[in-house]
């Protein structure tokens, strides 16, 4: 797709993304990090080194915080690859603004929670924290539908794991905490799945194409994180996020929110998609259960929100 369509195309969906935009600011309550961390547990990690006896969540739970917070330090990485792909019309500016000023109250509010309850080893923490930003996130986008179509995934999916990340802590502050960065991304999600569903509507073939490109080989952005193999291997056990989880609460729920299946009056490329499309589903549940039968870890229940 040549680059003036991809304008086009942004151009196309703007009075869309100007009212998803009003949406979310007129829906999203302000909130502060500060009025939920327990700030009197703090002690003088110099006077009292950190050990692991510390602790006061279990260490699937330790493991899903830090995971969730290493993709979110990664952020200025994000929104360098959105300023990158949007044209520099006030809206998309306005939002890429705003998101990522919400996005980063998410990393500070997940580390003070860590540090202050001494739920992680800090010196580890920092230490992955910057090998993690050195590395960075160089996303293969070619068009904007493929942008999109990760953000919508990639939203949802981290709303997903946030929650379920607060509920294995067994922890009141934390469940709370990130309950309500769960609640942040579910705000995104809302806008990032409203400008797909404008694409899906102005140009189906090539928002569809965006779509099953993303699908295809999601990967959640945190694959720089060191360890990261063997960190979404114990998240995916603990039933914070897996692929289960991704056909049920995100694949699922995006195809049947966006319509594709019902599409009609499309080319044959577009159909072609289409059907691609539909036949992804079980493609990610047998991949699904081959995990779970390597692991022998029966799923866990998932809560609706």
């Amino acid at each position: 797709m040549p680059i003036n369509e991809h304008f086009e195309l942004l151009e196309a969906v703007e009075p869309t993304v100007e009212r998803l935009l009003a949406e979310h600011q007129a829906r999203r309550v302000p909130w502060y990090f500060h009025d939920m961390i327990p700030w009197e547990l703090g002690r003088n990690f110099k006077k009292e080194p950190w050990d692991e006896s510390q602790c006061t969540i279990n260490e699937r739970a330790r493991t899903s915080l830090v995971l969730n917070l290493l993709t979110e330090d990664n952020l200025p990485y994000y929104h360098s690859a959105l300023e990158r792909h949007l044209p520099e019309s006030s809206v998309w500016r306005e939002w890429n603004g705003l998101w990522t000023a919400e996005e980063g109250q998410h990393a500070i509010a997940i580390r003070s929670y860590l540090l202050t309850s001494r739920n992680c080893d800090p010196v580890e923490l920092e230490d992955d924290r910057m090998a993690t930003m050195q590395v960075g996130y160089q996303p293969n986008w070619q068009h904007p539908a493929e942008l999109l179509a990760y953000t919508s995934a990639q939203e949802l999916a981290t709303r997903v794991s946030h929650r379920n990340a607060g509920k294995i802590t067994e922890d009141e502050v934390a469940f709370e905490l990130m309950r309500q960065i769960a609640s942040d991304e579910n705000h995104h999600f809302m806008f990032y799945k409203g400008v797909m569903a404008a694409m899906l509507k102005d140009s189906p073939a090539v928002a569809l194409e965006g779509i099953y490109k993303v699908m295809l080989n999601f990967q959640m952005p945190g694959i720089g994180i060191p360890g990261f193999l063997r960190r979404s291997i114990d998240i995916a056990k603990a039933g914070v996020y897996n692929l289960r989880i991704h056909h049920d609460r995100v694949l699922m729920p995006l195809i049947e929110q966006w319509g594709i299946a019902s599409m009609e009056g499309l080319s044959a490329r577009a159909s072609e998609i289409q059907d691609k499309l539909m036949e992804l589903p079980a493609q990610i549940m047998a991949k699904a259960e081959r995990f779970e039968a390597r692991f022998a870890d029966k799923p866990k229940a998932q809560a609706a929100f």
